[in-house]
């Protein structure tokens, strides 16, 4: 999908809170080999780095616009374009990050365990998944796919919620993980400003392959609509903003010694 690097970070400053929460609860001391798998435009890679300067830290990314985005702005990190369905480090790794991109991927019941089986013993998997997808920020763009004459060619691009429950992950993980495997949720009440916001910031995300696939005067009209759809389930408050609660699945695992 042609993922466009300026429109994702409209919302960097809320989108960043996720990523600093997941960081915050690594405990890696020194770890020789780093990946950010998903990393866009490279600003949460960049953490990465601060907080493990000695590290050999690499971004891994399946879109160019993003990659070359994120080379332009950190030279000093290794940038790696994959496939993240099928990418396997060069080296067992010490930390996999991961923050908003796995819930691209499907058949999790293989991937989460490919992932925690390419670490160093005690090293990390860190992820970060938007468990959003039952709120009207997502069922309001299945509502507008078949509301209108771009159906057929929509509704086969929709998809059921890709993120399962956390006991899902808890015993898919737990019989090569430590005792320490740490899962859990946070709703973060985003407060954002300006016109449609909500559909602005999917705009980002989950509607782009949706608006790739119309051509003009037909991806206006079903940005409308899903912007109408949205106007009652997030109203504009008095002082004219907007407020966006958005729920996310965190999950830290250290494979066993």
């Amino acid at each position: 999908m042609p993922w466009d690097p300026a429109q994702y970070l409209r919302f960097a400053g809320h989108r960043l809170r996720a990523a600093v929460d997941l960081l915050n609860r690594i405990d890696a001391d020194a770890p020789e080999h780093v990946y950010d798998l998903g990393s866009g435009a490279g600003n949460v890679t960049a953490l990465l780095k601060q907080r493990w300067p000695k590290a050999e830290v690499t971004g891994v990314e399946n879109s160019g616009p993003m990659l070359e985005r994120a080379a332009a702005s950190h030279p000093e990190i290794d940038w790696q374009r994959a496939d993240l369905a099928t990418w396997t480090p060069p080296q067992p790794a010490d930390v996999i990050y991961s923050n908003a991109a796995l819930h691209w991927l499907g058949d999790h019941s293989r991937l989460f365990p490919r992932l925690l089986a390419q670490l160093r013993p005690g090293g990390t998997l860190a992820v970060q998944m938007p468990r959003n997808f039952d709120a009207p920020s997502h069922t309001k763009i299945a509502e507008a796919v078949r509301s209108g004459p771009w159906r057929i060619r929509l509704e086969p691009l929709l998809r059921p919620p890709p993120v399962r429950e956390p006991a899902y992950y808890l015993d898919l993980l737990r019989p090569e993980a430590d005792e320490d495997l740490d899962i859990w949720e946070t709703a973060y009440l985003h407060v954002l400003q300006g016109p449609a916001p909500v559909k602005e910031w999917t705009k980002g995300t989950s509607l782009v392959p949706l608006l790739e696939a119309l051509e003009e005067p037909e991806r206006t009209q079903f940005e409308e609509r899903y912007s109408d759809l949205l106007e009652e389930a997030y109203p504009r408050r008095p002082d004219g903003s907007t407020l966006f609660p958005f729920r996310r699945l965190f999950i830290v695992a250290r494979r066993r010694i």
